[in-house]
């Protein structure tokens, strides 16, 4: 461990001083539109705790904490008051941190309405486990990234839900006109720790932060006043969780990608396309078992589907069967939001009205 540099660092300044900043990793508005795959080779190093520790990396995640809002998880301390704190109290939680003794408070439940009905339960972590999280997602995503699949869309820089159905769509237009709709059925409630974690077992030798991530999983909700111990799943609400989300399902996109199929995913959504209903329904009994056996995931078998681009929405978008056009419903706009964002998903506000539009695949084009 470098205690020179612990040394140096005995107090961080939550405020960024007033100097020129380059825009932190993820926070681009516009980048590529396909990104390249890398070797899985590790990049990681035994000192990673140190580099999530790092002053530069942590005025960044406060930033981003501090610019996404959110409520106060299960202390009650808001934005202002976890400012406060973290001045007075930082360095002990450094150490503990550097250590690999920091043990995170347990998620708040909230609830928001989906689109078609019912609730979302989310887990909203404390703001200081929220900066946590943040710090550590931007020292792992900027070197796991770009392992992952390029036709993976969902909580990834410079990538969106808009690419994602562009994507789809030229699939369509190019005769692959039948889609496998998988639905993953609680998907972030059922997330086995022990895949998980052996994934990032594999790539990060650093055992600090193995136990900071395996504390996050299992450090309960807090539910009608009772902490419930967790022992599957990664709740939605914190920076951490659709960067853990997108390990496991790297899996299926890797298994999707070997068999050479045409497929896009964004996060727990996953859309295949084939030229026959035949070929669909193999796909989709041997991608679901692939699921379940290796993943230990349950698909919906009453929302997944095979069939015409048409009859199935993906990410709120309806495609044409022949590829011609999609249609939009508005008021998905602010769930896409949130997915960006989700620690912003228990915000108050309705979904817009419901309105739809019809957008060419030449305009798709321009704006991809």
């Amino acid at each position: 461990m470098n205690r020179k540099r612990q040394n140096n660092q005995q107090v961080l300044a939550l405020e960024p001083k007033d100097r020129g900043e380059a825009p932190a990793h993820g926070d681009e508005e516009t980048e590529p539109f396909m990104a390249k795959s890398a070797t899985e080779n590790s990049a990681f190093t035994e000192q990673l705790m140190e580099e999530v520790c790092d002053r530069e990396n942590l005025e960044r995640a406060w930033k981003r904490v501090k610019r996404n809002k959110g409520s106060p998880g299960v202390d009650g301390m808001t934005i202002d008051d976890a400012k406060a704190f973290l001045r007075q109290h930082w360095p002990n939680t450094r150490s503990q941190l550097l250590d690999g003794n920091y043990r995170p408070q347990p998620v708040k439940r909230v609830e928001i309405p989906k689109p078609d009905g019912g609730v979302r339960k989310l887990g909203v972590p404390c703001v200081v486990d929220r900066l946590i999280q943040q710090a550590m997602l931007q020292v792992l995503q900027e070197r796991w990234d770009p392992t992952f699949s390029e036709h993976s869309f969902g909580f990834r820089p410079g990538r969106s839900a808009h690419q994602a159905v562009a994507q789809a769509q030229r699939y369509v237009a190019d005769g692959y006109n039948v889609v496998v709709d998988l639905d993953l059925e609680r998907f972030f409630d059922r997330v086995n720790h022990d895949i998980l974690m052996s994934r990032v077992a594999a790539r990060i030798p650093d055992k600090r932060v193995l136990k900071l991530i395996r504390a996050f999983l299992n450090a309960g909700v807090l539910e009608d006043g009772l902490v419930r111990p967790v022992d599957e799943g990664t709740p939605q609400g914190g920076p951490l969780s659709p960067f853990l989300s997108n390990i496991v399902l790297d899996d299926l996109d890797k298994e999707l990608a070997r068999r050479g199929h045409r497929f896009c995913r964004y996060a727990d959504d996953c859309n295949i396309y084939v030229r026959s209903h035949h070929a669909g329904e193999r796909v989709r009994a041997s991608i679901s078992r692939f699921l379940t056996d290796k993943l230990r995931l349950k698909v919906n078998e009453a929302k997944s589907a095979v069939a015409r681009p048409e009859e199935r929405k993906f990410l709120g978008f309806s495609i044409a069967n022949d590829g011609s056009e999609r249609r939009i419903a508005h008021r998905m706009a602010r769930v896409l939001r949130l997915l960006s964002d989700p620690a912003r998903a228990n915000e108050p506000g309705s979904l817009d009205p419901p309105e739809t539009a019809f957008v060419s695949l030449a305009a798709m084009a321009e704006r991809a």
